[in-house]
């Protein structure tokens, strides 16, 4: 299956990369132990896990929403010719993202709506392709929505720590040529995209993540960007990433909505599980369970 329907909004997956990440378990989850992957190394390995290396497994991955007659796309990815001295295996990319997108049925000029649920490196790439020697708009028609909060964290302006970071230059090259171009809409606390779409604050991971909630007709989904980096969240939803920037307020986060999502049968939409795409969770005592996973192909 290389789509689903939920309601009147059709979803595709478009993946940029997947494979490995490059970081064993200890470093991506550092407050996680050996025994709690043991624990859950059925369900891990192989999608999430390699069995062999200990190393976890990832996707890069847009979701193309069409609703209401609109295109829409939450995430953007790492991107091609960025310089990123400090994620080198990002840097300098060519890769044919554009050409999955096209065989989505996605042209750059038709796309309506951008979504960068938070503003990392590895969300906002594709918001800007090189024309020369400059950053330009790849959607030239698209409205970018972007979380005030994180807009103002990682601009390099107001935060200095980014230099020498996997951020650095993300903002240069990525985030500020399309507000430049005053494609821009910067919001705060929740954003109504259409009936059936709406953007909420989802803060922890960094300042301003958010996610996007579906509700049409019957159907719930969760699009839930970095809430979850591995299904191991699931089972152990206290455990971070080592990316999170508020701990505390990531896993309260993360359990709001795990709970919210168990509470309405919605189907929960990562921005980087590999394998199955999206899967529904069940409450399990204090923590959550896998009910079932709803695997889209990658295009």
């Amino acid at each position: 299956m290389s789509d689903i329907t939920f309601g009147d909004v059709e979803v595709t997956r478009v993946e940029e990369m997947h494979g490995p990440v490059g970081m064993t378990p200890d470093v991506f989850f550092p407050d996680s132990t050996k025994e709690e992957w043991d624990e859950h190394r059925s369900v891990l390995v192989p999608e999430f896990l390699n069995a062999d290396t200990d190393i976890c497994e990832v996707a890069v991955q847009t979701w193309v929403l069409r609703s209401e007659g609109r295109t829409i796309l939450i995430d953007t990815g790492v991107g091609n010719h960025k310089e990123r001295p400090y994620a080198p295996s990002w840097g300098h990319l060519e890769l044919d993202f554009l050409g999955n997108l096209a065989r989505a049925g996605i042209r750059p000029a038709e796309v309506d709506i951008v979504v960068n649920t938070h503003l990392h490196v590895d969300h906002v790439g594709w918001n800007t392709r090189l024309e020369g020697q400059s950053w330009v708009p790849t959607f030239p028609n698209a409205t970018y929505l972007m979380p005030k909060a994180d807009f103002e964290f990682w601009n390099p302006a107001n935060n200095p720590k980014i230099a020498g970071g996997v951020n650095q230059n993300v903002f240069e090259d990525s985030v500020a040529p399309v507000y430049a171009a005053g494609q821009v809409t910067l919001w705060e606390s929740s954003h109504t995209i259409d009936s059936n779409l709406r953007l909420q604050s989802a803060p922890g991971h960094t300042p301003g993540s958010s996610i996007v909630m579906l509700a049409s007709g019957s159907d719930r989904a969760v699009f839930a960007g970095d809430l979850l980096h591995s299904p191991f969240q699931v089972m152990r939803p206290d455990h971070n990433s080592c990316f999170c920037e508020d701990a505390d307020a990531a896993r309260a986060t993360r359990r709001e909505i795990l709970g919210w999502a168990a509470d309405n049968n919605a189907l929960v939409l990562p921005a980087h599980f590999a394998g199955h795409g999206a899967l529904e969770v069940a409450r399990d005592a204090d923590s959550f369970d896998i009910k079932r996973w709803a695997s889209l192909d990658r295009l």
